[in-house]
């Protein structure tokens, strides 16, 4: 059952509200529109628009908690939110205008995926559209919503979906077909899991935080936040939700916003057995936006070692030198492919660009911005990417290549590839990840939202034969 909406801003109706923006509008959803806005016109990233919205408009608390809820789960539905609102329309979505386009998905969002009740969802739908487009548009916004409402979800899912069980599924759970069938592929023998997967990679994401080695545990970190220590990685902290960086030790660099999958990315490669001594000498190939070389930084500062870290655009390899401050970590702008480094590294980690299906979660509106035409360049990249690092790898060195895709051709594919080409011995990845179980038949390793609840990340170790 529907309950009434518990998401009703503060600002309250009649008058100006806080900034002076227009009352009859409450300010959750007015910022959760804006993100959409910014996502359909200016193909924006919705986790870099909303918080800057959340802050300039101060909006905080439950409000700005109720506008996450809103502004992420459109964008992660779009494709089934269309599907209701061009059934209700009568017609295809491309003949909506954008305005329209962006209230109405907000308002289906609601009515199908919250527990806010359809008749706030509908009223506070049209008092959107008409404090932008006017009486007469909103008129048409009232329409469709109500006819959106008088169905439930699974009702429009049964009327809707595709009749084959893969196109169901994804439908159902908000994914394009061609991802399903990449996760479907990807689990293999356990593509039984599929659904599981999906209804996991549909839901918000718990935050995860990584205690800076030698500076706060994981066990301080929890008792200081109210989280929760982690499963996997011993610097792992769940939190249910809230603004990361508000807490203190975010803010003093003690810790930072990590997916636990990332932190056993990085714990991998130095736990990765090497022929001969580790002289202490590590790179972090694709360095960018920093989380792992800083991870990486803060383990190679307690045994006295070093990493470069290689990011091409300068943006990037500032917020490296952010996230690394005080660590020995010296950042590099240059491509990886032709880093201009000097070979002989010990350890090298090759976080590749990828299509990011396995981070799905968190970035709401990547699922319907990927294309299976996207694949072929990135997975050309992935191979250069580590043919370079193989180059700069010492004899009885480790090289360990991951994304945050779960996808065959960026993952397994390439990995083969470089074991053909070059002689690399493939070191067994689970042995790496100490208590971590159902990671699949090796030698590479698969992390799942499912099964894990941290990203879909994949690794592979290699280790280049004396």
């Amino acid at each position: 059952m529907r309950e009434g909406d518990s998401g009703r801003s503060q600002t309250g109706r009649g008058g100006r509200a806080r900034g002076g923006r227009n009352a009859s509008v409450d300010a959750p959803r007015e910022v959760a529109r804006d993100v959409l806005r910014a996502v359909r016109e200016r193909d924006a990233y919705a986790n870099l628009v909303l918080p800057a919205l959340l802050r300039e408009r101060k909006v905080s608390g439950r409000d700005a908690a109720f506008a996450t809820e809103l502004a992420y789960g459109a964008c992660r539905s779009l494709g089934l939110l269309d599907a209701v609102i061009a059934a209700c329309a009568g017609r295809s979505i491309d003949e909506i205008d954008g305005p329209l386009l962006d209230v109405l998905r907000l308002g289906v969002y609601q009515l199908l995926r919250t527990r806010v009740g359809a008749h706030a969802a509908v009223n506070t739908s049209v008092d959107l559209a008409r404090s932008e487009i006017g009486s007469g548009r909103a008129g048409f916004v009232n329409a469709v919503l109500r006819r959106a409402a008088e169905r439930e979800p699974d009702e429009w899912v049964r009327q809707l979906a595709p009749r084959d069980p893969l196109g169901h599924m994804a439908f159902e759970f908000a994914h394009p077909v061609w991802i399903a069938q990449a996760f479907a592929d990807a689990l293999g023998a356990e593509a039984g899991e599929l659904r599981e997967l999906l209804a996991a990679d549909d839901e918000r994401p718990a935050v995860h935080l990584v205690a800076r080695p030698g500076a706060i545990t994981a066990e301080e970190l929890a008792l200081v936040t109210g989280g929760e220590e982690g499963r996997w990685s011993p610097y792992a902290v769940y939190l249910d939700g809230g603004d990361p960086g508000a807490l203190e030790p975010v803010r003093e660099g003690l810790a930072g916003v990590q997916d636990e999958g990332s932190q056993l990315v990085a714990l991998a490669l130095t736990r990765a057995e090497l022929l001969g001594p580790d002289a202490g000498r590590w790179l972090d190939l694709c360095a960018g936006p920093g989380g792992k070389a800083a991870l990486l930084g803060a383990l190679a500062d307690i045994d006295g070692y070093r990493v470069d870290a290689v990011e091409p655009a300068e943006h990037r390899a500032e917020l490296v030198r952010t996230a690394t401050r005080d660590l020995p970590v010296t950042v590099h702008v240059a491509d990886g492919r032709d880093s201009g480094l000097a070979p002989g590294y010990d350890r090298i980690l090759v976080d590749a660009p990828c299509t990011g299906l396995g981070a799905l979660r968190r970035r709401p509106e990547a699922r319907w911005r990927r294309t299976p035409a996207d694949v072929r360049e990135l997975t050309t990249l992935q191979r250069e990417l580590l043919t370079a690092a193989w180059d700069l790898l010492r004899p009885g060195g480790v090289v360990l290549y991951s994304t945050c895709s779960p996808h065959l051709p960026e993952t397994v594919a390439v990995v083969s590839d470089a074991v053909r080409r070059t002689g690399a011995e493939q070191l067994d990845t689970r042995e790496l990840l100490p208590g971590v179980t159902d990671i699949g038949a090796g030698p590479g390793a698969q992390l799942w939202p499912h099964r894990h609840g941290t990203d879909a990340m994949f690794m592979a170790a290699l280790r280049k034969p004396l």
